[in-house]
């Protein structure tokens, strides 16, 4: 899944000094190869799975959504979410066509005030991110008492990481700076940021490839050899 939002790319040059790019810059070059990917085959096959994994959680949460890391708006189109929040123009342009309300700007520092939005959606963002605590802990300041945070990723237990982490040691632009969490690491970073899970479901549990996926039924629960897993969090109390 060609899907990165806010992070920084990392390049080593012959001289393997490491430089920094900034992935706004990215994005800006390369939106529309990165929008066009939910249109290929395998793209849109993966994406009408992940889509309605998400769509499973969505009953009853309450009015305004917010996306994190929003990119073209594909997500956001079809979700209803009203508000994305992205740091590269590029990608919000394409979004703002979709008819999302676009502010350009970092999850790790929402614009937003305390408890504006009833349910934040932060999907396949977390590992290109820079500070994903952080960003939970952000998700969580701008969601109402009541309200969800749902996530949307690729454990790093499942082949289908293993598979991406491949495709970006070869030099694909996106992969190359993803960093995918186990499913511990996540649970620690849920609970240093006063969250808990009160509902997942996972999918995409075929053999990893780049031929259209065939439809599949979803799983309740997450899974870590599942290669998309959608979680429901919700404050403690």
């Amino acid at each position: 899944m060609d899907v990165v939002h806010g992070v920084c790319v990392m390049v080593e040059g012959r001289s393997r000094q490491k430089s920094i790019l900034n992935v706004a810059q990215v994005f800006d070059v390369f939106a529309e190869r990165y929008d066009a990917w939910y249109d290929k085959p395998f793209g849109k096959s993966a994406f009408n799975l992940e889509k309605a994994c998400i769509a499973s959680l969505c009953k009853n949460l309450r009015q305004s959504f917010l996306e994190i890391g929003v990119g073209t708006g594909r997500f956001a189109e079809t979700l209803k979410i009203k508000y994305g929040i992205d740091n590269s123009v590029g990608v919000l342009r394409f979004a703002k066509k979709r008819g999302i309300t676009v502010i350009r700007g970092k999850g790790e520092k929402l614009p937003f005030p305390n408890k504006s939005f009833g349910a934040v959606f932060i999907i396949v963002t977390l590992c290109f991110v820079d500070e994903p605590v952080k960003v939970l802990a952000e998700a969580s300041r701008v969601l109402k008492d009541d309200g969800c945070i749902i996530l949307g990723l690729i454990l790093r237990e499942s082949l289908w990481s293993s598979f991406y982490m491949r495709k970006g040691a070869s030099g694909n632009v996106f992969y190359k700076i993803a960093r995918f969490y186990s499913l511990n690491e996540l649970e620690a970073m849920l609970q240093k940021t006063n969250l808990k899970i009160t509902e997942a479901n996972s999918t995409i549990f075929q053999v990893p490839t780049e031929k259209p996926l065939r439809f599949e039924n979803l799983r309740k629960g997450y899974y870590k050899d599942a290669g998309f897993v959608a979680i429901k969090t919700q404050k403690r109390r």
